[in-house]
């Protein structure tokens, strides 16, 4: 068996042993068939289909020269500081999406109440200058919202959740992680949801704790002078995910005061690659946000907070609600189901659908038509909450226990149920105006308010279900940062209430709560819409603080789930499709399963470069297609194509700018170009496009020079035979968070195979050695016998490999 350094003192003789010897057509260039395709199950075609939008990200560890040469270099002190700092950036991301959490809601609540208080004081005087102030002041906040996106951060429209899930997933979309794009996310949302548009700021709260996190990360923004480099240890994409799958947990904990349901929903809905030791240090950022924004309550309730109070940060306590439910009860549950699974699944479509024009047609029209679409929805919006209470008659104040702390009428500008709005008598209020004149968590916290039956009528809860449903889906997808957590939830408390009252009026007898039944609404749209099933289970539960509801939450999510995937995908799904992210489903396609992994590579022409290449070849390689990963051939000792491995265009880019590694003769360079490049000058920066060829410029000399590429390239990328099942590489792909695989014919001999007692590491003092026993291969090849034993010492990553 060749040894790596010892036979081949360029590095790639361990290299060799991996690969299959593939031929050539006779007189033809070293450029390889069709049997080897330098993308995988979603091919290098894809990266030419969403090249400019999106770019796969390389979660796989390239064990190059520069890569081998720093890990040789670290002390036993390095993993200890390593593991060290991941935990300190955990908190870092738990404090600092906790902070920008409290910021927000402040904001958001204080703007709300004075814009509340303010437009009740005028009412008393002039209804109709009321009206204009209430306009005004909602339209001031949403154009402040549009102007900072069009203008200052585009990719901070929308929830994020698409774009955060999609990175998770391996695809990074250009600017989706920038400072820019936190500062337009954090902004942008006081705008938009303190202006009183149908959309939340939950899901951007998710988006920003990955925009903190990533920055973290990459130790600041260079762009904006706010980075440090000491700081600058997680440089691979593989860490950078770690830390956004901690920053979006941050921000559901913090959206929801939830940190076990934000763990939960970032293992269900938006990471595709999990780690039990991911699990603590998530487990750990979500703890840390829940003390954070426990503290800032604390701080608010003492009302050092304005007009916060006890708003803001969601929890609608129904504990004193429905205590016991019955058998009875299962089928209005069930019915409840029903309809969120329909009313999501349709929302969905009907988003899709207007998403799709707004793309087409709308939006291509500049940024003056984004603005004016969003200021044109605020003044809809605010017309119809403001106009349409006056078409319901004012009801008298019921009788309400004495220690039930419910207020009926509530002082205007305060939170709480029963608003007079524009009612003759003092004791009377407008239970249209108690949801659609308050801020979206008053509203919510008045629908799911427990022992306050016959507070709304059927016709407002019906007018409000048609107007917010339809604001909602015309809002969805303007040129702002907009969650649908808080919408899901409104619309469907809105028909749980309803379906709650109807179970009243029909069981006389059962210790009913409207409330209870309002929140298991909530709970089917959200699962008929979005298709979460445990995480949004644990996040009803921690928001409620209602664990007797469990059982029927869990029934009602599985209702609407399975009702919801009879019609379409989940939200996020349609709209990653839709903005052009190359999702990769947790299981393959059924037709996959009858495909070959040749039949997917069959239409491609796989580039290939020499090991030592002419620099004007490169630039042109690079100019005349759009593949983002080349395989490297050499010429074996038979005059056979040897592949040596897979380099990056990113990399070749960094060798092209730098020039440091042109040479003048066609032969492969020495060892003295170790010491030229770290592994950190091949990073890409976080969420950027990186370098382009147009930016790197050659002169006519340069271009005659030549530049060996051993050193550079990853030696041990994964390979598939070609008939291995498509479904079979899907997995692979999908699991192992790959960028490209090789597929080959098939091997011509076994040189050794690999067990499971065969990686068990055995620690002797201070290194660490794998013990390989003998296996014991017999194959038929030419007549002859192969026996091997096979004592490899090879790192996990490359050790699994059958081939020459």
């Amino acid at each position: 068996m060749l040894s790596g350094d010892q036979d081949l003192p360029d590095g790639i003789g361990m290299a060799r042993l991996a690969w299959t010897r593939l031929p050539t057509a006779e007189g033809a260039p070293p450029p390889l068939p069709d049997g080897l395709a330098a993308a995988a199950s979603t091919s290098a075609a894809q990266d030419e289909l969403f090249v400019g939008a999106v770019e796969s990200l390389d979660y796989e560890v390239i064990e190059n020269y520069a890569y081998r040469e720093e890990q040789a270099q670290r002390t036993k002190f390095w993993v200890p500081y390593y593991i060290m700092l991941k935990w300190f950036f955990a908190l870092l991301i738990g404090v600092g999406t906790g902070l920008a959490a409290i910021f927000i809601n402040l904001a958001v609540e204080n703007f709300s109440g004075w814009k509340f208080t303010l437009t009740f004081k005028i009412i008393q005087h002039s209804y109709f200058v009321g009206f204009l102030v209430y306009i005004l002041l909602n339209l001031a906040l949403v154009f402040s919202s549009v102007y900072i996106i069009t203008h200052f951060a585009p990719a901070a429209a929308g929830s994020g959740i698409p774009e955060i899930k999609g990175y998770l997933n391996g695809v990074d979309t250009h600017g989706i992680l920038l400072f820019r794009t936190l500062v337009g996310k954090i902004f942008g949302s006081i705008g938009s949801v303190g202006g009183g548009l149908a959309l939340g700021k939950e899901g951007p709260l998710v988006h920003t704790g990955a925009c903190i996190a990533s920055l973290l990360g990459q130790g600041g923004s260079a762009k904006y002078h706010l980075s440090s480099r000491w700081v600058q240890i997680f440089e691979s994409d593989r860490d950078r995910r770690d830390l956004v799958t901690c920053g979006c947990a941050a921000g559901v904990a913090a959206a929801f005061r939830a940190p076990v349901g934000g763990v939960l929903f970032a293992l269900e809905e938006v990471t595709s690659w999990w780690r039990s030791h991911l699990m603590w240090r998530v487990f750990f950022t979500s703890a840390v946000v829940a003390v954070v924004v426990r503290s800032a309550m604390n701080w608010c309730n003492s009302g050092k907070c304005g007009h916060f109070g006890a708003g803001g940060f969601i929890i609608w306590d129904i504990s004193g609600g429905q205590e016991d439910y019955s058998y009875q009860e299962l089928l209005p549950v069930a019915i409840i189901g029903v309809i969120g699974g329909l009313l999501g699944a349709l929302f969905n479509q009907l988003t899709l659908y207007i998403t799709k024009w707004r793309r087409t047609y709308l939006h291509k029209k500049g940024k003056r038509v984004q603005i004016f679409e969003a200021c044109l929805i605020s003044l809809i919006t605010s017309t119809v909450s403001f106009v349409l209470p006056l078409l319901r008659k004012c009801s008298p104040c019921p009788e309400l226990e004495v220690n039930s702390g419910i207020q009926c009428p509530h002082p205007p500008g305060t939170d709480g149920n029963f608003v007079n709005f524009y009612c003759s008598k003092g004791n009377e209020y407008n239970d249209l105006a108690t949801i659609f004149f308050n801020s979206q968590d008053d509203a919510i916290r008045n629908l799911f308010s427990a022992k306050t039956f016959h507070e709304y009528s059927a016709q407002s809860l019906i007018t409000f279900l048609v107007m917010f449903y339809s604001l909602a889906v015309v809002t969805f997808g303007t040129a702002v940062p907009a969650g649908q957590f808080v919408p899901g939830i409104m619309i469907g408390s809105t028909y749980g209430r309803l379906v709650g009252m109807s179970v009243v009026k029909f069981y006389k007898k059962l210790n009913v709560d409207e409330g209870t039944y309002a929140l298991l609404g909530a709970a089917s749209f959200l699962g008929g819409s979005m298709r979460m099933t445990v995480s949004l289970c644990v996040i009803m539960v921690e928001i409620t603080n209602n664990l007797q509801l469990l059982p029927l939450i869990m029934l009602v999510l599985l209702i609407s789930k399975a009702v919801g995937d009879f019609f379409n995908e989940g939200l996020y799904e349609e709209q990653a499709r839709l903005k052009g992210i190359p999702l990769l489903d947790s299981r393959p396609k059924q037709v996959m399963r009858n495909m070959s992994a040749r039949d997917a590579c069959k239409n491609q022409k796989v580039v290939c470069l020499p090991r030592v290449s002419r620099v004007v070849d490169i630039v042109s390689v690079l100019r005349s297609n759009n593949h983002n990963g080349f395989p490297i051939v050499e010429r074996g000792q038979n005059g056979e194509s040897l592949v040596i491995g897979l380099i990056l265009r990113s990399h070749l880019l960094v060798l092209l700018q730098s020039k440091v590694d042109f040479q003048n003769t066609p032969f492969p360079c020495g060892p003295g170009v170790l010491n030229r490049h770290n592994f950190s000058d091949f990073v890409k920066p976080a969420s950027s496009k990186g370098k382009s060829i147009d930016d790197i410029h050659v002169t006519d000399d340069e271009l005659g020079l030549y530049l060996d590429l051993a050193p550079f390239l990853n030696p041990s990328p994964y390979i598939v035979p070609e008939d291995m099942s498509l479904a079979k590489v899907y997995n692979l792909f999908r699991q192992l968070g790959l960028r490209h695989i090789f597929v080959v014919p098939r091997p011509s001999r076994v040189v050794g195979m690999i067990t499971r007692k065969d990686l068990l590491l055995e620690e002797d003092g201070h290194t660490v050695t794998t013990e390989l026993q003998s296996t014991s291969v017999r194959a038929h090849l030419n007549g002859k016998t192969l026996r091997g034993n096979t004592h490899l010492q090879r790192p996990l990553l490359d050790s699994l490999m059958i081939g020459e």
